[in-house]
């Protein structure tokens, strides 16, 4: 399955204040693995920028002034999200923003939601530990996710930092500590913190059991089995 983990950063909080996209971030994940591919573009707002949201990721409106304006990305990043599952924390601002742009480019367009699966893991989060807080930094924290270079938001940086979080929060047990070793989050030490592989590292390779090796397994089980005069049967494959 395809997957597209999204994060966006945007002139101010409200599209209803005229505010707009100035830096989408996308990372590929393809049947639970990072694949290498993203997408990644600064966008010129035609706007101003507000102090409180540049406060929070650093944009600044001279940074932008060189920028495409989104109707000449729009259709790049179309085609890079296509009809992936979008994974999007607090999906309901990125995509109600995309959705903005999109509306204002093509009237009628409708939500990017009908034509691609929205996973939102703020709502997850939330659903798997209630009371707690839930925002990216505390996910980080609490499942050994390195965000050491969050100083300020990036799309693409908390696109790939999301990435992390969300296959850690998904995927069921991830570590097994021994000895009282405890987790980074209870104090312990950074021994169970994710460390990302290359998508280029080369696939573990598959040993296959040899005929004759197959064969002394089987006479080391039927001797167990006489041994413990077990009644069972022991079928061969």
């Amino acid at each position: 399955m395809r997957q597209i983990v999204l994060d966006t950063e945007t002139t101010g909080l409200e599209t209803s204040q005229g505010h707009r996209i100035i830096e989408i971030g996308c990372v590929e994940l393809f049947n639970r693995r990072l694949t290498g591919r993203h997408y990644h573009q600064y966008i010129n707002p035609e706007r101003e920028i507000d102090a409180g949201a540049q406060a929070v990721h650093g944009i600044s409106n001279a940074m932008l002034a060189d920028k495409p304006v989104f109707a000449r990305i729009a259709d790049d990043f179309l085609n890079f999200v296509g009809d992936a599952e979008l994974v999007i924390h607090n999906a309901a601002f990125d995509i109600g923003f995309i959705n903005y742009e999109l509306n204002m480019l093509r009237p009628g367009f409708g939500s990017i939601a009908e034509r691609c699966h929205v996973v939102d893991t703020l709502l997850m989060a939330r659903a798997k530990h209630p009371g707690q807080k839930n925002n990216l930094d505390a996910l980080c924290k609490r499942y050994g996710v390195d965000n050491s270079q969050r100083e300020l938001h990036g799309a693409l940086l908390d696109a790939e930092i999301l990435a992390d979080v969300y296959l850690l929060m998904t995927g069921g047990q991830t570590a097994l500590s021994l000895g009282g070793n405890q987790s980074k989050e209870d104090g312990g030490d950074d021994q169970n913190q994710l460390r990302r592989l290359s998508a280029q590292r080369k696939s573990l390779p598959v040993i296959m059991a040899s005929a004759d090796e197959l064969e002394l397994h089987q006479q080391k089980l039927a001797a167990i089995a006489k041994a413990s005069g077990d009644n069972c049967v022991w079928l061969r494959e």
